[in-house]
């Protein structure tokens, strides 16, 4: 984390004078994503970032979450303006592109060269990354379909990312029926509701928590 040097050295010190352990550092996380991050149809608050930062406070970690969602983004978009999203204050990336694509039929070696080009722009920089995808639909065949679901385990494994292969998970777990019934997704059926954006980030907590534990402490 740069640009807090003298903070933390005075935090180190006091904390081995009083015998205690220091405070952990405010970290900054960028989300990168399209309308599942940026939290489209909800109202301010309920979207996944929101929640996100709520519930890794909730247990402990100091940290604020850049909502660098964009509606109707692709992985192409989101390659094209990641060097300026990564502003000196993110300690920490999160890319959650891809559905986009896949919706719009796009070749999944497509998808792939982007992210990996922005896999290893965040790793350029010396920052922890989480790559985090969605299932691939069937109907474009299963060939197309593999292809993108391989992509987020084999970039994760080259980069040293956490994975997410899937963000939406926890709800496709539930059957239509369950989903309806617990009122899981918005009317369109593709973005979920402020109570499945709950789900979702109960389960994608966890491993934003793991990428917190990879930022360095300033030295």
């Amino acid at each position: 984390m740069r640009g807090r040097l003298g903070k933390a050295g005075l935090a180190g010190i006091f904390a081995l004078v009083i015998g205690g352990s220091a405070s952990a550092e405010p970290v900054t996380l960028l989300a990168v994503g399209d309308s599942l991050t940026q939290g489209y149809g909800l109202e301010q608050g309920q979207g996944l970032v929101p929640q996100l930062e709520t519930w890794l406070k909730a247990r402990g970690a100091e940290v604020t979450v850049i909502n660098a969602g964009v509606s109707g983004d692709t992985t192409s978009g989101g390659r094209a303006r990641l060097g300026w999203s990564l502003t000196p204050e993110v300690d920490a990336v999160m890319i959650a592109l891809g559905g986009n694509d896949m919706l719009r039929g796009q070749p999944p070696a497509q998808a792939r060269d982007n992210l990996d080009a922005m896999l290893a722009e965040v790793k350029a920089r010396g920052l922890p990354v989480a790559l985090v995808g969605l299932k691939a639909p069937g109907n474009y065949g299963p060939d197309w379909q593999a292809g993108y679901e391989a992509i987020w385990p084999e970039l994760g494994a080259k980069y040293g990312a956490v994975v997410v292969p899937d963000l939406l998970a926890p709800i496709a777990a539930k059957t239509p029926e369950e989903r309806a019934a617990q009122g899981l997704m918005q009317g369109d059926n593709i973005h979920p509701s402020a109570k499945g954006v709950g789900l979702v980030v109960g389960a994608l907590g966890p491993k934003v928590l793991e990428l917190l534990d990879r930022v360095k402490p300033a030295p």
